[in-house]
């Protein structure tokens, strides 16, 4: 009986010992550890977890498993993002498994989030080789091609001239010389032998708007039932071609597409008229160096080629009735007759024994403009006049050794284009018109573009002479007259 009450007492001991040591050992941890647990449940609600998962770096594999990532503070602000694309990193000099971050970005619903002045503890469970990080949107929350559209002017109050040349590979050219029938030979450079094709694939971009790109069909509805018509010299056919060129691909039937009289489009003199049937409208082109009129008359014992400057090119008749008209004139205003201006000029029967060209240029502008004005309906037709585009020659002129078929990039976009006396005479005529006129204003843009000429690629290699000519004057297509013809395209889209 003694026995068994003292074994009894033991285990009673035994049991109220265990009990002390197991409250002293609960006293103990909550001492120490409680603290810790109360901040992190008071502060578990604002707290977010991220699982980062390895991204491949280009041309190199990640060997980086998951980083498990704990942030100490979780308060947020907006602010400019400046992550790079496809960053790469070195093996840390701290191989101990731990890091110290300075800052960390996240997107949510459109919006970066920065850790502001916090430190972003990350256990890394291997060496990371290469990441590629991706550019994630800035400004407030908002992406820059938001704030830019934001910014961005409607098309019919933007100065479209105002831009930059932008590489488009993906949607140039919009045509080729395989897929377009009526470039002449004189601008076929890809088919004569030219081998770079980075000329064709540059866009013009404005800057303060958003333009819509050329739309053929949409094109081609506007002229449906009528008569765009371009005059000028041979730089307008350049553009006229190009129009053809760009209106062709939304043709389903080639052949619904016909010169009126059966004509091949040449160098030579000539006037053409392509007929696009499923529309009912005409696309044609009328030749004239300066608008008004070449002729000769008597001077002294001889009979000498003079220029009429006031009265209209003999073609002026068939230019009656077009819907839209596109003018130009400059190109020949600078050779020798026209520069010296000896016995050249002509008013009436006076041939001028002396007539700076600038004087002489503006007179012939002056007649022009009065046949616009007598004979255009601004109700019924359209007037557009293209202004002055340039010519690229080094080390000489046309006719003295000028070249320029060593240039295969533009012109640095820290170059500042000029304007010439002539598209200033040009802008003072047209503002004294009755008739609304609208200038395309070309002459900056194509200053950048010394790689887009012929050159010596302006013949095939058959018919091309040792001491040929360049022509870095006339342009290649596809290519720049491409855009003079957007600019059409924009003005007659938002105008109609």
């Amino acid at each position: 009986m003694e026995r068994q009450r003292s074994f009894s007492i033991k285990s009673t001991s035994v049991f109220l010992a265990l009990i002390t040591t197991t409250i002293s050992s609960a006293i103990v941890f909550f001492t120490f550890f409680s603290p810790s647990l109360l901040k992190s449940n008071s502060s578990s609600n604002a707290n977010f977890q991220i699982d980062l998962s390895p991204v491949p770096a280009i041309n190199e594999t990640t060997t980086t498993t998951t980083t498990n990532l704990s942030i100490s503070d979780s308060s947020v602000s907006t602010q400019p993002n400046p992550i790079l694309i496809s960053t790469h990193f070195s093996p840390p000099e701290n191989t101990s498994g731990s890091a110290k971050i300075p800052d960390f970005e996240h997107k949510t619903r459109g919006e970066v989030l920065v850790k502001e002045d916090k430190v972003v503890t990350a256990n890394l469970t291997s060496t990371v080789k290469a990441v590629k990080v991706i550019e994630l949107p800035r400004n407030n929350g908002e992406s820059e091609e938001k704030k830019k559209k934001k910014k961005k002017k409607r098309i019919e109050e933007c100065d479209v001239t105002n831009g930059k040349w932008v590489y488009d590979s993906s949607d140039y050219p919009l045509y080729t010389n395989a897929s377009c029938p009526f470039i002449d030979e004189g601008f076929a450079c890809q088919s004569n032998g030219r081998l770079d094709l980075e000329y064709m694939k540059w866009r013009w971009e404005p800057r303060d708007c958003d333009a819509p790109r050329f739309n053929a069909t949409k094109m081609l509805e506007m002229i449906r039932g009528k008569r765009l018509v371009f005059v000028g010299d041979s730089i307008n056919r350049n553009q006229w071609e190009s129009m053809l060129c760009m209106l062709f691909q939304a043709v389903k039937d080639p052949k619904r597409v016909y010169e009126t009289r059966n004509r091949r489009i040449t160098k030579e003199k000539g006037n053409y008229s392509f007929r696009f049937e499923d529309y009912k409208c005409t696309v044609e082109f009328y030749v004239t160096h300066f608008l008004v009129r070449e002729g000769k008359a008597r001077i002294g014992k001889k009979r000498r080629e003079t220029l009429r400057i006031d009265a209209m090119d003999r073609t002026s008749s068939r230019w009656k009735g077009a819907n839209i008209l596109v003018f130009n004139t400059a190109h020949w205003w600078s050779h020798y007759k026209t520069k010296s201006g000896i016995n050249y000029y002509q008013e009436g029967d006076l041939v001028h024994p002396k007539l700076d060209v600038s004087s002489a240029f503006k007179k012939a502008l002056q007649t022009w403009s009065s046949w616009v004005d007598r004979n255009v309906d601004p109700k019924r037709t359209r007037v557009f006049f293209r202004s002055a585009a340039p010519s690229h020659f080094s080390g000489g002129e046309w006719n003295s050794g000028g070249h320029c078929r060593e240039a295969n990039k533009l012109l640095n976009q820290t170059f500042k284009p000029s304007y010439s006396g002539k598209n200033i005479i040009v802008e003072e005529v047209l503002k004294q018109m009755k008739t609304p006129v609208t200038l395309l204003n070309v002459s900056g843009l194509s200053q950048y573009r010394i790689d887009a000429h012929p050159s010596i690629f302006g013949a095939k290699p058959e018919n091309r002479r040792s001491q040929a000519v360049e022509d870095c004057s006339h342009w290649c297509l596809p290519g720049v007259p491409d855009t003079w013809n957007h600019f059409l395209y924009l003005h007659l889209l938002h105008k109609r």
